[in-house]
């Protein structure tokens, strides 16, 4: 007998959802994909140039995000960052150059695939300040007002229980941090018809 309630198997529905399409990103950048992926992307949201050189091709190239974070605020240094839903780590590395040597990236992601892009850089990167984990969202595996600054660029819109992320946000920050988001709003009524897609969640 399945044990699991409705809602308990919609958000491992969705979950499976997220993770099969950041797959295929990881595996095949190139491919046809309804959001913009890769350095032309980057390039379209207003990153500055120099902070792609340091961060290798396959991590640019695995770009997937709707805003540059970092046009909100950017991170001084010495600062701890934490990149929610970091997927290849672009964002965790940018935030790790504008930290500099004295402060700490830590990119955060549920795709093992995307993560195996961010991690395999990480011991070569030149300041030494940046990690990868595994982890959810909604239930983050860091001590109380860890970080300084908290950032997610395109992805609180795929969670689907938000107010358990945005609680859990709030525990690791410390009190006087910032949280910058780049995400998509809604300003229309979803049909029904989406909201019960699983496709268009995790799209």
């Amino acid at each position: 007998m399945d044990n699991e309630s409705p809602d308990t198997q919609r958000t491992e529905d969705l979950h499976r959802a997220i993770k099969t399409k950041y797959r295929d990103v990881s595996t095949e950048p190139n491919g046809q994909f309804q959001y913009p992926v890769g350095r032309d992307s980057v390039l379209g949201l207003d990153y500055q140039p120099q902070w792609l050189q340091s961060i290798p091709a396959e991590v640019v190239d695995r770009f997937v995000g709707v805003g540059n974070p970092f046009q909100i605020q950017q991170p001084t240094p010495g600062q701890h960052v934490l990149d929610l839903g970091c997927g290849c780590g672009l964002d965790a590395y940018v935030a790790a150059h504008l930290v500099g040597a004295t402060g700490r990236s830590v990119g955060l992601d549920m795709s093992s695939e995307m993560l195996t892009w961010a991690k395999q850089h990480a011991a070569d990167w030149p300041l030494g300040n940046v990690e990868f984990k595994e982890g959810m969202i909604e239930a983050l595996p860091f001590e109380d007002h860890s970080f300084d600054m908290v950032i997610s660029n395109g992805v609180l819109n795929l969670v689907p229980d938000k107010d358990a992320a945005f609680q859990e946000i709030h525990r690791v920050l410390k009190p006087t941090g910032t949280f910058a988001a780049a995400d998509l709003l809604v300003t229309e009524t979803i049909p029904d018809e989406v909201l019960t897609s699983v496709d268009a969640w995790s799209t």
